[in-house]
């Protein structure tokens, strides 16, 4: 049975609940295997990546290419902002269409992947700096399934998200990270997905189309690169201490706070490298990294 078959099954009722079983058995018991996963932070950018064959929707895919098969996916979305952290616990989460004034074709996109309580279940045993509530309700918020879906189209990885508690400093998140460090030896893919610089404010409406980036955005770019690339986490930390440019490029966190959860999982070893290092309509960047090898 194809996988897509085989998740129709588990949901069609009775004759469902013994496949069910199996896939529980198919994703519990994460195990080390030696190998240490590497961490992405993605330039996520407008919804419309989601159905695009585009330079950065490509980005996606060559990126999932180079990667091992991931056992499943944790993704930190800027797009789920809560007070407290929370995990999503059910098996099949459902896909979330959280925007509005797209074209019809955005709003029937159905990413069916399953999700993993098992995981789910690890994270948060692995925070300590936090109670993790468990979520049965919120599914996969176009932060994630904008990109999962170029990384891996059969939807057949399991994939949980973790929130972004909006209460809490900087330092929190990036500490909070650190301690999910575990599931890397696991294989998942700890996935955070926003932007460095984003600014809905003063996109260039002109300027929608190709790649193009205001002198401060491109600039504070540069620097979020130096400091990512020398281990300057401290600096990251405290963005707004990076001068005006910074204020301008995040006038609130929600997009950069899930590269503090990435940067708080690399290591000593792990090297860095970005890709679809570009600037989108003046006040975006799509620029992401990868951790690790």
């Amino acid at each position: 049975m194809d996988r897509k078959n085989f998740i129709k099954s588990v949901m069609a009722g009775a004759a469902g609940e013994s496949s069910l079983s199996s896939f529980h058995t198919l994703t519990s018991g994460l195990k080390e295997n030696g190998k240490v996963m590497p961490v992405l932070f993605i330039g996520h950018g407008s919804p419309m990546n989601g159905i695009e064959n585009n330079e950065f929707s490509n980005g996606w895919k060559k990126t999932a290419e180079a990667l091992p098969t991931p056992t499943a996916i944790l993704v930190i979305s800027a797009h789920w902002y809560t007070k407290g952290t929370r995990v999503t616990t059910m098996d099949f989460p459902e896909t979330i269409h959280d925007f509005g004034g797209f074209p019809e074709a955005l709003y029937d996109v159905q990413y069916p992947a399953p999700g993993s309580p098992e995981l789910a279940k690890e994270t948060s045993e692995l925070i300590r700096s936090a109670s993790v509530i468990p979520d049965h309700e919120w599914g996969l918020d176009h932060g994630a399934w904008v990109i999962t879906r170029h990384m891996y189209p059969d939807a057949d990885i399991p994939v949980v998200q973790l929130s972004i508690d909006y209460s809490k400093p900087p330092e929190y998140h990036y500490s909070l990270g650190k301690e999910l460090y575990k599931l890397r030896k696991k294989g998942v893919l700890i996935l955070g997905s926003g932007n460095m610089v984003h600014n809905l404010r003063m996109i260039a409406w002109d300027k929608m189309e190709g790649t193009y980036g205001y002198d401060w955005a491109l600039e504070l770019n540069e620097t979020f690169k130096n400091r990512i690339a020398t281990k300057d986490h401290r600096s990251l930390i405290a963005y707004d201490t990076l001068g005006e440019a910074a204020k301008i490029a995040i006038p609130t966190p929600e997009h950069y706070l899930p590269l503090l959860y990435t940067l708080g999982l690399q290591d000593s070893k792990d090297e860095t490298s970005f890709f679809n290092d570009k600037a989108v309509a003046g006040s975006l960047t799509m620029t992401s990294v990868k951790i690790g090898r």
